[in-house]
């Protein structure tokens, strides 16, 4: 296990990191929540604290715009970062400001500033992903699930120049819905339900063990 007692491990992102942490605060519904309890579980000697700075609707801008207030000023010894399918979603719609270069350009921007700020900080780059095999033509899931490998490639560089941890979850619930029926794993592409986040959670937990 690579977390040590005391490490701060801070998770940012969109909807599917916040996860309804309004409601159930701090740590929401999802895989952040499930994450923590996993730890608790296996590894209770390991006394860590976990932060869910996730925000629905955020894209890799949006986490730029928020970074000190919501993820440095925490000092965390570990950052996990799950972003882009609203980059996507927004290129889709016509916003040149979103595609996957600049995806590319602004989380590289904020790894630097960050790698800046706190030198020994460690990374976690999760890849956007898809809850769907639907591939009707012309269709918009089509289109998503078109464009998707060219911001999960993009968290692949990024995790290499950068000597992140790299969980590759468009791979992996491309895999599982090839095996079991997508509304399995969620009520529509984006968001997870109970055993979607319980995906997402294993495999953190599993990167974490390697």
């Amino acid at each position: 296990m690579r977390l040590t007692d005391g490490d701060i491990v801070v998770f940012a992102g969109d909807s599917i990191t916040d996860s309804g942490k309004s409601i159930n605060a701090p740590l929401g519904y999802g895989y952040v929540n499930l994450f923590y309890n996993l730890m608790l579980a296996k590894y209770p000697e390991i006394k860590i604290t976990v932060i869910n700075s996730g925000i629905s609707g955020n894209t890799v801008i949006d986490l730029l715009d928020r970074w000190d207030d919501d993820v440095l000023s925490y000092k965390p010894t570990w950052i996990s970062i799950l972003i882009g399918i609203n980059d996507l979603h927004k290129f889709l719609g016509g916003l040149t400001l979103f595609d996957p270069e600049n995806y590319y350009k602004n989380l590289r921007h904020l790894l630097i500033y960050t790698k800046k700020i706190l030198h020994n900080v460690n990374l976690i780059l999760m890849t956007p992903f898809y809850i769907s095999r639907n591939k009707l033509e012309n269709g918009f899931r089509a289109k998503v699930l078109e464009l998707l490998p060219q911001y999960v490639e993009k968290v692949r560089l990024l995790s290499n120049e950068f000597s992140a941890i790299y969980i590759d979850l468009y791979d992996t619930f491309k895999k599982i819905v090839n095996i079991r029926e997508p509304n399995v794993y969620a009520p529509e592409p984006i968001h997870p339900n109970f055993a979607g986040h319980m995906v997402i959670a294993l495999k953190l937990l599993e990167a974490l063990e390697a």
